[in-house]
């Protein structure tokens, strides 16, 4: 599979059993769908940037942010699929081609 950047992707369990950080969005977290990442290819490396269909929980946290610090660079709201996203840049993470499962259609 060519990895391309601007994709949406999933990434295999087995990344996040080897990587074990309980920070990142984990797959199937509580039950729910797992997590479709946004990627950037950067030579070998992967960043994978978590897509949120949550608008409205970001949108309140954009909007605390531009009020305290006049602008708000680490969560942007994009038509993904002719659906309203939250591009959760501040939960970037690299990662390599072989945990890629597969690509996502919206």
């Amino acid at each position: 599979m060519e990895i391309k950047t601007g994709y949406l992707y999933h990434i295999k369990d087995e990344y996040f059993d080897l990587v074990n950080d309980e920070n990142l969005m984990q797959n199937h977290e509580r039950g729910k769908k797992r997590p479709t990442y946004f990627t950037i290819k950067d030579g070998n490396i992967l960043w994978f940037i978590p897509i949120s269909s949550k608008v409205e929980k970001y949108q309140k946290i954009i909007d605390k942010k531009i009020k305290k610090y006049g602008f708000c660079n680490t969560i942007l709201i994009e038509k993904i699929y002719e659906n309203d996203a939250a591009i959760l840049l501040q939960n970037a993470f690299p990662t390599l081609e072989k945990y890629i499962d597969h690509v996502h259609t919206w």
